[in-house]
């Protein structure tokens, strides 16, 4: 062999070999897949929509190196059993709404939603800039879980009722089921409050085993089917003003990632409570004229109601002061509402109450 084809001949050679090289690393590469259980059926609009949304980032912006592995309730754990699932190891991370787990501490409350609490936007702004992760990662040290928002639904409905509401006295007795320190509140009105998984609510409020319930808003809640079964329906609530989903993970499972993953994480996490709140806030309206076209007749508390839930609720609130840190998350989250709300009534508020007064709507 002359020098010249030598030389070709090695040159070609040596390409092959760099990119069998370079190709190995790729065929070899392993996927990390996590088992993500959930409080939601599949296809449970607003919320299972958020988990598997969240599922499709994750595998997307890993290049299908980091893969979540999505359970519904009953496929592993109960919808109410995630968080001990994942506290203990049995699963990777959790998708569900923090508030449920108030019994293991009432400061998950605020990273769900709180009764006269924030916005979706007040939500973010104090997670994000005012100290509501760190907060969310203090709390989760406990349990062993490193904290994650993965989705908010944006202002839930006060609920749907088998009739009105016309005193706060109309709650006294009433079967209702609404999680969270909301409530509470409502047990401080007297109501029979249960926390049911969204999978039993259709069922419970067509056999009479509850007299009335709140979910999420009209997209959600016409997909559940309500509509068939009430036909009053209280379009704003106390309870929760911008209601954040959190998907949070076994706090060993974390460590153990890369910080390539853990960013992955954290940013798809990020981008799902963006998706997601829109996503809901798009669907609301057409939905709700769906649901007025079925026969339901939509309504507003009274006054003097929301003057009770705000006395009840400042009662239950203060009811947990005495835990340090239940303390520390609330002083946090409301100074951090202080400074959002001195804006946001100056500038958005201001602006949509004179958008509405010249053009109408």
């Amino acid at each position: 062999m002359d020098r010249r084809s030598f030389l070709r001949a090695s040159t070609v050679g040596a390409g092959a070999a760099a990119a069998t090289t370079l190709a190995t690393p790729l065929v070899a590469q392993s996927t990390r897949t996590l088992t993500m259980v959930t409080s939601w059926p599949r296809g449970f609009a607003v919320l299972d929509d958020a988990a598997s949304y969240f599922e499709t980032m994750v595998r997307e912006m890993s290049g299908g190196s980091l893969v979540i592995d999505k359970k519904a309730p009953g496929e592993l754990v109960g919808a109410l059993e995630v968080f001990d699932a994942v506290s203990s190891g049995q699963a990777d991370l959790y998708h569900s709404a923090d508030y449920y787990f108030i019994g293991q501490h009432p400061g998950y409350a605020y990273f769900t939603a709180v009764p006269f609490g924030g916005t979706a936007q007040e939500v973010s702004n104090w997670y994000y800039h005012g100290g509501g992760e760190e907060l969310h990662d203090e709390l989760g040290m406990i349990f062993n879980l490193k904290g994650l928002l993965a989705g908010n639904s944006g202002s839930q409905s006060g609920g749907w009722f088998r009739k009105e509401i016309n005193s706060a006295d109309d709650f006294n007795g009433l079967k209702f089921r609404m999680p969270g320190l909301g409530g509470k509140v409502l047990g401080e009105l007297g109501a029979s409050v249960q926390n049911i998984p969204g999978g039993e609510l259709y069922q419970a409020l067509s056999s009479g085993a509850l007299d009335g319930l709140e979910w999420v808003g009209p997209m959600a809640d016409e997909r559940a089917g309500f509509q068939e079964v009430a036909k009053i329906y209280y379009t704003a609530g106390f309870h929760e003003p911008g209601s954040a989903l959190a998907s949070s993970v076994n706090l060993d499972v974390w460590n153990e990632l890369s910080d390539t993953h853990k960013a992955i994480m954290r940013y798809a996490s990020m981008a799902t409570t963006q998706y997601q709140l829109a996503e809901t806030l798009a669907n609301n309206g057409a939905a709700l004229a769906r649901l007025q076209a079925q026969g339901v007749k939509t309504l507003q508390f009274p006054d003097d109601v929301w003057d009770a839930f705000g006395s009840a609720s400042a009662k239950v609130m203060d009811e947990n002061m005495g835990d340090e840190l239940f303390a520390k998350i609330r002083n946090s989250f409301e100074a951090s509402l202080a400074q959002s709300a001195s804006w946001i009534q100056k500038s958005d508020g201001y602006y949509v109450e004179q958008r509405v007064r010249v053009l109408g709507g």
